[in-house]
């Protein structure tokens, strides 16, 4: 069952990443290491996860229970704000890995800015910097950094972020960013890649799905695949990495075979057409220590 010709992306620092992931955000701990399971066995070897997600320990064990080697799974995960600064987000790698049962994070990036504390997260990532040296981590990044966080952050480190994990899908596209972090060669990372299927609770409850666009379903119909399986081979044929979710064996398959699906420029445009500019998500400037800070447990 397991594919080998998912794409992979080069980071800038050398670090190979296959660009589709499987991503447990929203996934109980009881359900996330049957789902991982289920999506190393069709074939994803790369999976996303992070502190405040709750369910590390149980990614790490659907990875050992897999019986693949370590360096076959690219193992991706995020610091939450509750735990910027420098000694904290030293310690918080400390967690993340031992939940995994991992020595070396492939992947660690800064969950989300905090605009109102920037020097916590500048602290933060320079915590990210020691940690790169010093091997425990392959590669580092951020995510939902908008231009103003990134070019900030950019002018005060010297290690430039290797990925910048977003919200983009079709209705929100975010060009702005995307260019900016492609002139610095960080790669965009999609969340909610399929948008109309991953959203933050309270955000959008009246939005259209972008599984029932006229355009996706045409272009779907003309390839004989799924609306979702057009929009995660737009991100790849445009060079982002996407994180789909989903717990449903059925779609956990499906949304991996995209290795072959090949869109036409026209349809590449017509997707790109169809951003709104709004978000799916809260703004990540709204992302405050009073208001999502939590404790992230060392067990």
């Amino acid at each position: 069952m397991a594919q080998t010709s998912i794409p992979t992306l080069t980071l800038n620092n050398g670090v190979t990443m296959p660009a589709l992931g499987y991503g447990v955000f929203q996934t109980s701990p009881e359900e996330t290491r049957t789902a991982v399971q289920t999506a190393l066995e069709v074939g994803y070897r790369h999976v996303d996860t992070a502190a405040a997600y709750g369910n590390e320990r149980e990614v790490g064990e659907a990875i050992h229970q897999s019986g693949l080697a370590r360096d076959e799974v690219f193992v991706e995960t995020k610091v939450w704000i509750s735990d910027y600064g420098t000694e904290a987000t030293l310690l918080a790698f400390d967690k993340s890995a031992g939940k995994l049962g991992i020595d070396q994070v492939d992947l660690l990036i800064l969950h989300q800015p905090l605009t109102t504390q920037f020097d916590l997260t500048i602290d933060a990532y320079r915590s990210l910097e020691t940690l790169l040296e010093a091997g425990k981590v392959r590669a580092i990044g951020v995510s939902n950094f908008m231009e103003r966080d990134l070019t900030a952050l950019l002018e005060a480190t010297t290690v430039v972020p290797a990925v910048n994990q977003i919200e983009v899908h079709p209705y929100f596209s975010q060009p702005g960013v995307r260019a900016l972090g492609e002139q610095h060669g960080i790669v965009t990372q999609a969340w909610s890649p399929i948008g109309g299927i991953t959203f933050y609770p309270g955000w959008g409850d009246e939005r259209r799905s972008t599984l029932k666009d006229p355009t996706m379903t045409e272009i779907a119909a003309a390839h004989g695949v799924t609306p979702a399986q057009v929009m995660l081979g737009w991100h790849l044929q445009q060079g982002r990495s996407a994180i789909p979710k989903s717990v449903t064996p059925h779609r956990i398959t499906e949304n991996f075979a995209v290795a072959d699906l090949v869109l036409t420029a026209a349809e590449l445009a017509a997707v790109d057409a169809l951003d709104t500019g709004e978000r799916g998500g809260p703004d990540p400037a709204t992302m405050t220590l009073e208001t999502y800070g939590r404790d992230i447990p060392e067990a």
